[in-house]
């Protein structure tokens, strides 16, 4: 029966090679385009591109679209402001339109 001492010379190099291995693998899953954990920058889509959402307000700046925002929010309707290539808008639930539009007219 052999004893480990007569095979402790490749342990070692066994083990390095493991390790280097596993290395690469985790940097090759790290640095691999497509598939990251954290999502891309969000990008500036038409007016239409947010599926159920219609907008009910196209102020000139953020500001006053924040502003318009928090003010539904105020009255208990849920609003988004997007950021749309047209310039910034306040979207709502097609079932909120009208009640939106109505508050924001006060």
């Amino acid at each position: 029966m052999p004893q480990w001492g007569s095979y402790s010379f490749l342990f070692g190099p066994l083990v390095a090679f493991c390790v280097v291995g596993v290395l690469a693998l985790l940097l090759r899953w790290t640095w691999a385009r497509g598939s990251s954990l954290v999502p891309g920058r969000a990008r500036s889509g038409a007016p239409t591109d947010y599926g159920l959402l219609v907008p009910v307000a196209e102020p000139a700046t953020f500001v006053e679209a924040e502003v318009l925002r928090q003010k539904l929010e105020r009255e208990g309707l849920r609003a988004t402001l997007a950021p749309t290539t047209d310039g910034p808008r306040v979207l709502v639930f097609p079932r909120d339109q009208e009640v939106a539009r109505a508050i924001l007219r006060r």
